[in-house]
């Protein structure tokens, strides 16, 4: 079996007001395939549910919107500490996000939450994505935390 480490995440941003959930969440998972700093990459899985964080039903006529993900990331290999990997996270969000949407005047917020946070905060009404063409070892050891 693969050495890995679980962290739960709590990702939000904000969007410009035409940006669509989905692509939101797919962008998101497939940033955190390779993950990594100073030379040292490792391959990573991410699993979780994409939502609004806006007032239901809010006029966005220009407006950003507020978008969040929570979920679980795999990170490959031993040695990695869950500071290393949400601030790995943190930078390949960042630059993702200003890369498709540029500069909307915040950077994204990433966050190490508690798993029952995951479990709990979810909205029902969220959108399921995840990191396509995973190792599959990585796929299975994320999706027992689902």
């Amino acid at each position: 079996m693969l050495d890995s480490l679980i962290v739960p995440l709590f990702v939000t941003t904000d969007l410009p007001p035409e940006a669509e959930l989905a692509e939101f969440g797919e962008l998101l998972a497939e940033t955190a395939r390779a993950l990594g700093h100073e030379g040292a990459g490792y391959e990573a899985f991410l699993a979780g549910k994409v939502f609004w964080l806006d007032r239901p039903g809010a006029v966005h006529g220009g407006e950003l919107r507020f978008a969040g993900m929570l979920g679980y990331l795999a990170a490959s290999g031993a040695g990695h500490t869950s500071r290393e990997v949400v601030g790995d996270v943190r930078q390949a969000v960042g630059d993702a996000l200003a890369g498709r949407y540029g500069d909307v005047g915040v950077a994204p917020a990433v966050f190490a939450i508690r798993d029952q946070d995951v479990r709990e905060r979810t909205p029902e009404s969220a959108l399921y994505v995840e990191t396509g063409d995973a190792a599959a070892e990585l796929v299975s050891a994320t999706k027992s935390y689902l």
